[in-house]
């Protein structure tokens, strides 16, 4: 494999990132998850807007175009000869020494990693075996005062623990201080309810997550009304049907919540479907 480190390809081997790099000490760095199909990104104007809010939330001033950066992940593609696959791309402030508040001056550390996914589209393989497992997770969604949403950093430790505490279980559920679904720990949620799609809305500290996006929009397109709102656990165990949403999962249904379970997910079945053959028409 090979990977993209500050401008270089470099084999896996020799790609290295300074212990001194504020994105390993101190989780002071930027990411995105995105999908490649058919070589192409799938939705990177969304995924580069995202990414620059998160280092506006940082006041990460990187200086790097969109083009730039688009070219380093095609480049990274290219180098490990890869039409499908999952991709990370990393900014972190990079390396500087001394104080704990950041210096002025940003010499990022930009880092592009892939790594080879099935087929999407119509005709693709879901990279989930079976439908997920879900449990509500002890561990509460970080506030937006204290980290905002929309800030995707390396400091994922709110999630890594919520997974924790889910055990076994696929996907962790976070709640908000009161009580309130906000996402899971990598994914975006949904449930339907006679007839009417569901997700916890923005307002709350919810990542605005990409897939969640597009099936919304996909949502408008099938006329299955959408609503984004505030919703406890109560309201996901007495769904008809509730998935999850992510980059590398787009759609998956949930099994079991908790000691809920779900014996059908149609309208999310239909949302896959829809999304499968968005990915066809634009990347096949």
């Amino acid at each position: 494999m090979y990977y993209h480190v500050d401008g270089e390809v470099v084999a896996a081997e020799d790609a290295t990132v300074s212990v001194r790099d504020r994105g390993f000490q101190y989780g002071d760095a930027a990411f995105e998850t995105l999908r490649a199909y058919g070589g192409q990104v799938f939705a990177w104007d969304a995924h580069a807007t995202r990414l620059q809010a998160t280092c506006d939330a940082l006041g990460i001033e990187h200086g790097l175009s969109d083009r730039d950066l688009r070219g380093r992940v095609h480049a990274t593609l290219a180098a490990n000869d890869l039409a499908n696959a999952t991709i990370r791309l990393t900014i972190s402030r990079g390396v500087q020494d001394g104080a704990f508040a950041p210096a002025d001056d940003v010499d990022p550390t930009v880092v592009v990693v892939a790594k080879e996914l099935p087929r999407g589209g119509v005709d693709g393989e879901r990279v989930w075996s079976e439908p997920a497992t879900v449990a509500t997770a002890a561990v509460e969604r970080v506030s937006d005062d204290a980290l905002p949403a929309v800030a995707k950093t390396h400091n994922y430790l709110n999630g890594v623990l919520a997974r924790i505490d889910a055990g076994d279980a696929d996907e962790a559920i976070l709640l908000d201080a009161d009580g309130r679904v906000t996402e899971g720990a990598t994914s975006n949620v949904f449930f339907v309810d006679d007839g009417t799609l569901h997700t916890p809305s923005l307002d709350l500290p919810v990542l605005p997550g990409i897939t969640r996006w597009a099936v919304v929009e996909l949502a408008d397109e099938l006329g299955i009304p959408v609503e984004e709102g505030h919703y406890m656990p109560r309201d996901l165990r007495a769904a008809d049907e509730l998935f999850l949403t992510n980059t590398t999962w787009e759609v998956r249904p949930v099994a079991t919540y908790d000691d809920t379970t779900y014996t059908t997910c149609k309208v999310g079945a239909r949302l896959a479907r829809a999304f499968a053959e968005e990915i066809e028409q634009r990347h096949y």
